[in-house]
């Protein structure tokens, strides 16, 4: 994993200012290519073909192309071998390969690659730049353009090193209150845009164009859970073997839940030492079996498995100690708390490897949350006769909250009423000129229809949750916190679960053959891969990880809190937040009379984050 940066203009210094900026995510070596026409800058952290001569940017052989690239080449073994015919390759590693593959099929490269990508090759002789991001967006790549100027880099902060109008993107905000994260292409910089996954960019002329190389064609044709589950085994254990290649140690990020049990197992099944494994858990002395339960099911995996574990306890000091380095690093705004978990993990476990393994995508591909199974349930509901659907009864015996989720309009609206904050709580604290109702649906139901393809169509209404999660929540919220807080400390993070493969196949397992009336979901993944899950992980009921941030906000947090959440920490936010009702909110949620984490903990984050970033 590495940093890249890169503008249509020669200017050494400025894109050395740019490398800088990015210089957590390559602490190895840097580099730097200029002429007329383009700047290219890389920060190197080296994990494949460690001597000089991989060093970035690279040259083809024939001196036409230059290549900043981040990310890992999963078969580039493969590749290799085909494209040793006609190129005479100098490295031992994937950067050349990409640029052997550009040279033999042009854009179409990107189609022959397994891996977490986001690169970047000029083309001296045409002029033309081609910018790409891997198939789930994994690695992340921003860009800048105003139709003369193209600037674009792994980060936001490395942009902002640029002079040019810098503000805060009013229709952003609102998306990010309601959806705790900004989702593709926006960020909350205006201006400064996602390069969606599966997507690549040229520019020529000064023209940009963007084109999707990659889309999920089929849904639910599997129809043998045999089958599935033997294609599920191989598939994810070929991801594993393909992403344990390395130059340097690989580690393993394990918690209690199933989806990093199984790739302990495998990589304990591939490897001949015992897998280093690294968990995080909570100093809190009330409630420490509800906040640690998976960090407690971890250690007792470790030792079933042989593991060499390794813990860190994340307390509340490390937080306030933390918390303004954990929001410049994370740069593209996200309200998740468990982020200063995966901050003080990643930066264990940089101590002893340079590369980790992480579960991310199990849950989403093969229907692990809750959401999945009481989607399944609310269809089922549907299809009693309405007189019976309205009966108090019914509503009784579901809750509120979820008999208003029967009668939706649409899947996208049923998807939303579970994973958006209620406007009558945005509209609380954001005042009328910045809060727009509705603005997540239409963001997101435009999106839908500009990149809707016929398989999606007929897909069932729960593979379509699992569809919205991958194309929402799992790319702008929980890769961007992987890459984000690993990288804050230079560290490689793997995501095998996410592999191309994998995904292609979980998305053509019909959702039945995942939702269990007993289990929730995730049923054949698990019978796929009973061997790797030990009984006390296998006959735990589903959960989510906990965190004690809402605890500590009533206690240790609490002065943090309010003095973040005032008036004069962002003098020039009165215009957009009802400051007087913030508090309110906070002084409700510590009194404990009504929660409201998700609230407070994106009101924090936003205030730092408009503090830090100088925006």
């Amino acid at each position: 994993m590495c940093g890249i940066n890169g503008f249509n203009f020669s200017d050494q210094e400025l894109i050395g200012h740019m490398n800088s900026s990015v210089a957590h995510r390559g602490p190895d070596s840097f580099g730097i290519f200029t002429e007329e026409g383009i700047s290219l800058g890389h920060r190197r952290l080296s994990i494949l073909d460690l001597s000089p001569e991989a060093n970035q940017p690279m040259y083809s052989q024939d001196k036409r192309l230059v290549i900043v690239f981040n990310g890992e080449i999963y078969n580039f073994r493969e590749l290799r071998d085909e494209l040793s015919l006609s190129y005479d390759f100098k490295t031992k590693g994937d950067t050349e390969i990409i640029l052997a593959a550009y040279q033999k099929w042009g854009e179409t490269c990107v189609k022959k690659f397994n891996g977490i990508f986001a690169f970047a090759i000029w083309d001296r002789d045409k002029k033309k730049l081609f910018l790409t991001r891997d198939h789930l967006g994994v690695k992340p790549l921003y860009y800048y353009h105003n139709g003369e100027k193209l600037i674009f880099s792994s980060e936001i902060k490395s942009i902002l090193a640029h002079n040019f109008s810098k503000k805060i993107d009013e229709g952003a905000v609102g998306l990010y209150f309601y959806l705790l994260h900004v989702p593709e292409p926006l960020t909350m910089v205006r201006n400064i845009y996602k390069l969606p996954p599966a997507h690549y960019a040229i520019l020529k002329n000064n023209k940009l164009s963007l084109h999707r190389y990659w889309s999920i064609d089929s849904f639910d044709t599997i129809s043998d859970k045999n089958e599935a589950r033997s294609k599920i085994k191989s598939t994810l254990k070929s991801a594993v073997k393909k992403q344990l290649i390395s130059d340097r140690p690989v580690g393993l990020y394990l918690s209690g839940g199933i989806d990093s049990t199984v790739l302990l197992g495998i990589m304990s099944e591939l490897t001949s030492h015992p897998v280093r494994t690294f968990s995080v858990g909570f100093d809190v002395k009330e409630q420490a079996e509800k906040f640690n339960a998976d960090f407690n099911l971890a250690q007792k995996t470790s030792q079933y498995f042989g593991s060499i574990h390794e813990k860190v306890i994340l307390s509340p000091k490390d937080v306030l100690n933390n918390f303004e380095k954990i929001i410049w690093h994370g740069d593209d705004l996200v309200a998740n708390h468990t982020q200063p978990a995966m901050y003080v993990l990643s930066e264990l476990a940089k101590k002893k490897v340079a590369v980790v393994l992480a579960g991310d995508g199990g849950d989403e591909l093969f229907a692990g949350y809750d959401r999945y199974y009481l989607n399944r349930q609310l269809d089922r509901i549907q299809m009693i006769p309405n007189f019976l659907r309205s009966s108090n009864l019914l509503r009784h015996f579901l809750g509120t909250d979820l008999y208003n989720k029967i009668n939706t309009k649409s899947v996208l609206d049923r998807w939303l009423s579970f994973m958006s904050q209620k406007e009558n709580v945005v509209s609380r604290f954001l005042k009328p000129d910045f809060n727009h109702k509705n603005t997540a649906f239409e963001f997101l139901n435009h999106r839908l229809a500009e990149r809707n393809f016929p398989a999606l169509n007929k897909a069932s209404s729960t593979k379509l949750f699992q569809y919205l999660d991958l194309q929402t929540w799992l790319v702008d919220d929980a890769l961007n916190r992987v890459d984000r807080m690993s990288m804050a400390h230079g560290i490689e993070e793997r995501v095998p679960i996410l592999d191309k493969d994998l995904v292609e196949l979980a998305m053509s397992v019909p959702a039945e053959y995942n939702l269990d009336t007993r289990i929730g979901g995730k049923k054949v993944f698990k019978e796929a891969l009973r061997e790797y899950i030990p009984s006390h992980v296998y006959d735990q009921p589903k959960r989510g990880w906990f965190s004690p941030m809402s605890k500590w906000l009533r206690g240790d947090l609490k002065d943090w809190a309010y003095d973040i959440l005032s008036p004069s920490y962002n003098p020039d936010m009165a215009d957009w937040f009802d400051f007087k009702e913030i508090n309110n909110i906070l002084d409700k949620h510590i009194s404990g009379e009504k929660y409201a984490l998700n609230t407070i903990w994106s009101l924090i984050s936003f205030q730092v984050w408009k503090k830090k970033m100088k925006i």
